[in-house]
């Protein structure tokens, strides 16, 4: 028994769908489907979870929403028409967005319950259209799936009880289930979504609730690359990958696969596939609990996130003041910030962090001040414009000198390394470098690590 979660550019369109529906017809193991909200159909287009936002942004602007809504009605009537659906889904999705337009007042609410509507809408599409062609296709809704999630707007967390409520999909008697991705139902029964991608945690979440044999994810691409296809030219296709590998990458910019979509698989051991809608027929990336490490390739991959502030904290005799990193911690939690790593020294630590927490400089400012006040560094730097490299492979465990090789390769591309991390289980390393020396890092370590595998 399959889950199988289409994402957004394969259902931009009709003639996508039709695509997913040959699909799904072709392998009768597919017993559920995720979807997402249509994507892009062309290079320039908006995605309709982009126009759901701009249509939010002018109702609270106070700017009149009706060009905004009927873009978002006409990509939806395009695609009925096309499939030859009958124009009352049109009717009843404008009329469900008019009535969260008026009736939902609070702000983030009325974000979410908005967002939500793509994914929703191209369900019931969906499943509308399975059933014209004699498939006894099933739309489910979240709330009717069961599955309750925390109320924290555009944050939500699934409630580890729902598991209960979502296993009971198997008592269904259609054919296929079409359930919306990206969103949940709080205790208070409001609509609150995942993080941006979330359709994919939604699909994993069905997978684990069903007990799937497998998760098939299906985008525009049939495999995961070694580094992104955007810098390197034929970079090296990843056939087999373990969670724990993805998790890195996924954590630091790999977009094909959301990173918190690995945990309810993990936990159960239920493999991925990744799959191409336009190729379906090619068996892409498979990531899995374990996997054979090949000697050549001790890196599986690499990649690299951009858009982070590093605070770093010097004070003489740092490590024998107890309490120290609790009370940095304390002030962070004050500001509601995260923190991604902290590499220190016995003098030194430094705190990275995700600069789009800040709301203006004033908010760094002020994490500043209260430093200084309630920790008293001897000094305090701030460096902006950080990317963080990860290099990701269980190999570099059983190899002597990948930390050489790493350094060697970013040395030659004239790559200077802020700073370095690595976890005691070896099968990552973290560098801090500037920005501007993402393309380059890429391009040297590709050389070091991958260059034997080009034809």
């Amino acid at each position: 028994m399959k889950v199988a979660k289409f994402g957004g550019s394969s259902l931009s369109n009709a003639s996508q769908i039709k695509k997913v529906a040959a699909i799904v017809q072709g392998d009768k193991d597919i017993k559920t489907i995720v979807v997402s909200a249509p994507g892009k159909r062309f290079s320039d287009d908006v995605k309709v979870t982009d126009l759901l936002i701009a249509l939010y942004s002018n109702k609270v602007a106070g700017i009149d929403i009706t060009d905004a809504l009927e873009e978002i009605i006409e990509r939806y009537h395009s695609i009925t028409k096309e499939l030859e659906l009958s124009d009352e889904l049109v009717v009843e999705f404008k009329n469900i967005l008019l009535d969260r337009l008026e009736n939902i007042k609070q702000h983030d609410y009325l974000l979410d319950a908005l967002k939500s509507s793509g994914e929703d809408f191209n369900a019931r599409l969906i499943a509308a259209y399975f059933q014209t062609l004699n498939v006894d296709a099933k739309y489910v809704s979240p709330r009717e799936a069961g599955m309750i999630v925390t109320d924290t707007p555009g944050e939500a967390r699934l409630i580890p009880s729902s598991y209960k409520n979502i296993e009971k999909l198997k008592n269904y008697k259609e054919e296929l289930l079409v359930i919306p991705g990206f969103f949940g139902i709080s205790e208070d029964d409001n609509i609150i979504t995942f993080a941006r991608g979330g359709s994919d945690i939604t699909g994993a979440i069905i997978a684990r609730g069903i007990s799937a044999s497998i998760y098939e994810n299906f985008t525009d691409e049939s495999h995961i690359y070694a580094a992104h296809p955007g810098i390197i030219d034929n970079p090296y296709k990843i056939e087999e990958i373990t969670y724990k590998e993805m998790r890195e990458l996924a954590y630091a910019g790999f977009g094909i696969f959301h990173d918190e979509a690995l945990e309810p698989l993990y936990q159960e051991n239920i493999p991925v596939m990744i799959r191409n809608t336009n190729e379906p027929d090619i068996e892409g990336t498979k990531i899995v609990a374990e996997r054979e490490i090949d000697p050549d390739i001790p890196v599986i991959g690499f990649s690299c996130d951009e858009g982070f502030t590093s605070i770093s904290l010097h004070k003489y005799l740092l490590n024998k003041e107890v309490g120290f990193t609790k009370r940095i911690l304390q002030i962070l939690e004050d500001y509601n910030i995260s923190y991604e790593h902290m590499p220190s020294g016995i003098d030194d630590v430094s705190i990275i962090i995700r600069s789009s927490q800040f709301t203006g400089n004033e908010s760094l400012d002020n994490i500043i001040s209260d430093i200084k006040q309630q920790i008293e560094p001897e000094w305090i730097e701030i460096e902006k414009d950080l990317s963080l490299l990860f290099i990701v492979g269980l190999g570099m465990a059983r190899q002597v000198g990948t930390v050489k090789r790493v350094t060697t390769a970013l040395a030659e591309k004239n790559v200077n390394i802020r700073m370095m991390n690595q976890g005691s289980t070896e099968y990552s390393m973290m560098f801090a470098i500037e920005t501007k020396d993402h393309v380059p890092a890429i391009e040297g370590l590709f050389k070091e690590f991958f260059s034997h595998t080009l034809t």
